[in-house]
């Protein structure tokens, strides 16, 4: 009998070296591909694969089918060389072949380039391709440039080279241009106010960034007078309460579904924000102007609204459309300097809600949410764009303070659509975090044990209570970083979805995104359905489909934006070390591998890799199950979280490398 070939659909992972990898269920080990056996496969494409026969070693495959493309557009320089073999056979002057050498490191082919298809790019040239043709695996792909993006190593060429190449580009077509300038051009119109709860007499404000451009959500705040007079009973004599106004910009009224503006939004899915710039979701006429809920200007916006007693509990709520005219906007640094100073304006009221705040938080810690803040960084570039200085980025209570009501908001509009929607069987986008896997618990378990913490697992888990003690006793100390890294990874990513698993870093049962609209495109879809819901109207199963390809979407494009911005902050912390090559700094202990060691410098938390073989003073060898590497003469050790002194040996642009040698 013919024996069965098993074929496997899955997502492949390939390495710098050009190996692939494809996760099935119930392997132990991912196969393996070899170069060879790769069919044209790139990294992150939908693959089928058929099984080799298993022999004693690794599991190998190969690719059998590209099921879809997870990109097509690379970035990188134009090179050439002259092809010797294609001069003609009477002789005569050999033709150039053009080719891209592309930044992405898992792309491990150069991209051919017919001179018809170079659109006026010039040899050593930051260009964008898209791969034509690539048909046969032993040759490499065609392409065409479809846009020059500059010089190799200019701040623009590069941010834009990284943006660009995870699907972000910076112009916005003209007609969604055009269709936004018309709208702005409208302003508010009289008839936007009906049906409307009017704020603009109750004190509102911002808190964002200093150099925020596009205000999402506002908070209004007022001390009930009389409880009855609210039409609110029951309170205690004497006792205060609050009403607290989380407003945010009401971009569905102006970003109807099927215009142009709402297909660009939903192309995009969010706005992409790089060291140096944002690429917005929408026009920059809708997101820093009409939509922006900028001061002393009347604004259109969607509310969550609660009556919060002392203890901040939530005693009555509120949704539906608003207007508002912001007071003040504040900085963090100026919110955070009117909470501790009572002759500051504003001083009481945002004592008050920074005080319902941290209850808010203890209470969320207290149901099992799991702290991942972690320490980030901000450069200070001068004008041309390179970094001159590397510093931390501050988070103080006035950062948890917004935090805090925005993630009340995102809750209680899921709670309150989620209940009202389930005995009719209507449609929500969730916002969800699964709980971590068993396996993935396990090996955080084992690498915290091996670091000398005492871990307990609880039915495969290890409990959030015992990794928020670890982190908080981990606090100013070397291996924090190390260890609160390992925490996330361990994690499940949190996604969009109309099936509703809850929130599990959270602790919520239900959770959504709602207060962010401008730059997150699944917030305009909940602004929608909420809108349906409280006239009365449900989203039918009929529609399931649609809104959970929604979720899948924006998940994917949250994640390249992600990626994008990771890539521009490395890019960035290469380029700072770069001229600073044999200057000695200090550093922690970050990875370990059998190759090297990987450190974060301590203060701009610039990461590079100390290779063994720059590690002349004994023969290491890495053990696996300590995570250290070992001389072998003098019995050194290197462990995650040792402190270092280290020197800048070599940096590499193109790669985005950091190459550093102990001292």
């Amino acid at each position: 009998m013919k024996k069965e070939i098993k074929r496997i659909q899955g997502i492949i992972s390939i390495s710098a070296k050009g190996t692939g990898y494809v996760k099935v269920p119930n392997f132990e080990e991912d196969p393996e591909i070899d170069f060879k056996h790769l069919n044209t496969a790139l990294h992150g494409d939908v693959v089928e694969i058929i099984l080799h026969p298993k022999g004693k070693g690794r599991q190998t495959a190969e690719v059998s089918k590209i099921i879809s493309r997870a990109k097509i557009g690379f970035s990188g320089v134009l090179e050439t060389e002259d092809d010797l073999e294609a001069l003609p056979p009477s002789g005569g002057k050999a033709s150039k072949l053009y080719f891209l050498k592309p930044d992405d490191t898992k792309m491990y082919t150069d991209i051919l380039i017919p001179e018809k298809n170079l659109g006026g790019a010039k040899i050593g040239q930051k260009v964008y391709v898209e791969i034509t043709l690539w048909k046969d695996p032993q040759k490499a792909p065609e392409g065409k440039v479809v846009k020059i993006l500059g010089k190799p190593g200019e701040n623009n060429a590069e941010m834009y080279a990284i943006a660009i190449e995870k699907g972000f580009n910076s112009d916005l077509p003209g007609k969604v241009e055009e269709e936004a300038k018309k709208i702005k051009s409208l302003g508010i119109k009289s008839e936007d106010y009906k049906g409307r709860r009017d704020f603009r007499k109750t004190l509102t404000f911002t808190i964002d960034p200093e150099d925020a451009k596009d205000f999402d959500d506002a908070l209004s705040f007022r001390i009930l007078p009389s409880l009855e007079k609210e039409g609110f009973g029951g309170g205690k004599g004497g006792e205060e309460f609050y009403e607290i106004g989380i407003h945010i910009a009401d971009v569905s009224h102006y970003v109807k579904i099927g215009s142009e503006l709402d297909k660009e939004a939903r192309e995009r899915g969010t706005s992409v924000y790089l060291v140096d710039r944002t690429i917005p979701m929408l026009p920059e006429v809708l997101s820093n102007d009409l939509c922006s809920l900028v001061p002393h200007k009347d604004r259109l916006t969607m509310s969550a609204v609660f009556i919060i007693d002392k203890n901040a509990k939530v005693k009555k709520e509120w949704f539906g459309r608003t207007v508002i005219h912001s007071q003040k906007r504040f900085t963090y640094e100026e919110a955070e300097h009117a909470i501790k100073n009572a002759s500051l304006p504003l001083h009481k009221e945002l004592a008050i809600l920074n005080n319902l705040a941290k209850k808010l938080t203890k209470e969320r810690f207290a149901n099992g949410a799991i702290s991942l803040e972690q320490e980030e960084v901000k450069f200070v570039l001068d004008k041309n764009g390179v970094p001159t200085k590397v510093i931390k980025k501050e988070r103080g209570d006035s950062n948890k303070l917004i935090e805090e009501f925005m993630l009340l908001a995102n809750k209680k509009v899921a709670e309150t659509i989620s209940k009202g929607t389930k005995k009719e069987g209507g449609v929500f986008v969730y916002r969800i975090h699964d709980n971590p896997s068993k396996e993935k618990m396990e090996d955080l378990a084992f690498f915290l044990r091996s670091l000398g913490h005492k871990i307990s697992l609880v039915n495969g888990a290890i409990p959030t209570h015992e990794i928020n003690n670890l982190l908080k006793s981990l606090e100013g100390k070397n291996e924090a970083n190390t260890v609160h890294r390992a925490v996330i990874r361990s994690m499940a990513k949190a996604i969009y979805s109309t099936k509703n698993v809850g929130h599990y870093g959270l602790a919520f049962e239900y959770y959504t995104h709602f207060t962010s609209p401008i730059r997150r495109y699944p917030d305009i879809v909940v602004h929608r359905l909420l809108t349906d819901y409280l006239k009365g109207l449900r989203v039918g199963k009929e529609k399931l489909n649609i809104y959970e390809e929604i979720s899948r979407y924006t998940s994917e494009r949250e994640k390249f934006a992600s990626d994008a911005e990771r890539a521009s902050i490395k890019y960035k912390q290469v380029e700072y070390m770069s001229s600073r090559i044999s200057k000695v700094f200090k550093g922690i202990i970050s990875g370990i591998t059998e190759w090297g060691i990987y450190v974060e410098e301590a203060e701009t938390k610039c990461e590079g890799l100390v290779r063994v073989r720059d590690m002349a003073d004994d023969f290491y060898i890495y053990n696996e199950k300590k995570l250290e590497l070992v001389g072998q003469k003098k019995k050194k050790k290197y462990r995650l979280g040792d402190s270092v002194r280290i020197k800048v040996k070599s940096v590499d642009l193109e790669r985005k490398t950091i190459d550093y040698v102990l001292v």
